[in-house]
């Protein structure tokens, strides 16, 4: 009986990851040794959000692909030229100035991701609020420079921290805060909402097969050339090997860890996602990566999910069936815990040189 061939290995990306080149994938060569017109997979890279975005298309004309290409990386563009915080001519920009001092009517699309934030809010018990901002300043996080605050001045500034200090009316699409100092930070939720904007705009341009990244939120179209799905490689959070597992994924993907942004004082490490209910990092969980079908709800949840907690964010996890997160827990020895949502049993693989290192339950 003659074998079946063996399809092609899937694209390996690793969430988390900067992506710092523009990348297109090698044309497979015939049996003959001519060269494949064949499909493959092609990217285009733009600066945005503070970090880089990857616009990946399936595609035997790539020169065709290019304008589509470069249609969806301006939707990420426009989401940052609304919701950044790292401006001040923003949409976000333009509230925090003005909605202290009188009610303000809102773009449509940051009212959309308002709303979502204060839904989260409530349903998280306060795990994620948009109006941590103050407290990422307090521990320069933005601005800089990092360091770690005294207990006077996080008490001092979590006065100015509280979703429900902000008045929202989704319908009228107004917003006002109680005093000026409230401030919001989208940070935490826009750039899932901005990669659902450009696989939308892929789909409507007629793309079949594509991905949308930006730095680890991830939207996926169908699949790579020769492979049934796009394949993930899930960040090490120690450090000790570039990715520890791997999903197969073909709806949308997002990670959440304290790897990239912090700072360390006192023999310890404070990583830069807040627990907006303490004013403090929070450190329960080493990272969070979270599937969904859409990225938007990636976004929303994984940062609460690291908040809450192995216990609760496994609790509230089975409260969402939509939500399929996997927990990386800090362990003795050198050895983690990973709790993966049973849905993600016949799409979750650990990688054999980090069976050593992680220890896999299922929930």
């Amino acid at each position: 009986m003659t074998p079946s061939p063996k399809r092609p290995a899937a694209v390996v990306l690793a969430i988390g990851a900067a992506i710092a080149i523009v990348t297109t994938s090698a044309t497979p060569a015939r049996a003959d040794g001519a060269a494949n017109d064949g499909p493959r997979a092609v990217s285009w890279t733009i600066r945005t959000m503070g970090t880089y975005g990857r616009v990946t298309i399936v595609t035997a004309d790539s020169a065709a692909a290019a304008p589509i290409a470069l249609t969806a990386l301006g939707a990420l563009a426009r989401v940052d030229s609304l919701m950044s915080n790292w401006t001040t001519t923003s949409e976000v920009a333009r509230i925090n100035r003005a909605a202290g001092q009188q009610t303000t009517t809102v773009e449509p699309e940051v009212a959309t991701v308002i709303d979502a934030a204060l839904r989260v809010w409530r349903a998280s018990d306060g795990a994620f609020d948009i109006t941590v901002e103050p407290l990422i300043r307090l521990w320069g996080f933005i601005g800089g420079p990092k360091r770690v605050p005294g207990d006077d001045e996080i008490a001092v500034t979590l006065r100015r921290v509280g979703a429900a200090r902000v008045r929202f009316d989704p319908r009228a699409r107004t917003i006002a805060f109680a005093d000026s100092t409230v401030r919001i930070d989208l940070g935490g939720i826009a750039k899932g909402y901005a990669v659902d904007v450009a696989a939308d705009s892929l789909r409507a341009h007629g793309v079949r097969d594509g991905l949308v990244d930006l730095s680890g939120n991830m939207a996926a179209i169908g699949h790579p050339p020769g492979a049934d799905h796009w394949r993930i490689g899930i960040r090490e959070p120690r450090g000790r090997m570039p990715y520890f597992a791997r999903l197969a994924v073909h709806d949308a993907i997002s990670t959440s860890g304290q790897y990239e942004q912090f700072v360390a004082a006192n023999g310890r490490t404070y990583g830069h996602i807040m627990d907006p209910r303490t004013g403090r990092p929070a450190d329960g969980l080493l990272a969070v990566t979270l599937v969904s079908p859409t990225a938007f709800e990636c976004d929303t949840w994984d940062t609460p999910l690291f908040v809450l907690g192995p216990a609760a964010a496994r609790r509230k996890a089975r409260e969402h069936p939509e939500l399929a997160p996997v927990l990386v827990v800090p362990g003795a020895a050198g050895v983690d815990t990973v709790w993966v949502a049973s849905s993600l049993r016949d799409r979750f693989a650990l990688e054999p040189a980090a069976e050593s290192l992680f220890v896999v339950r299922w929930f």
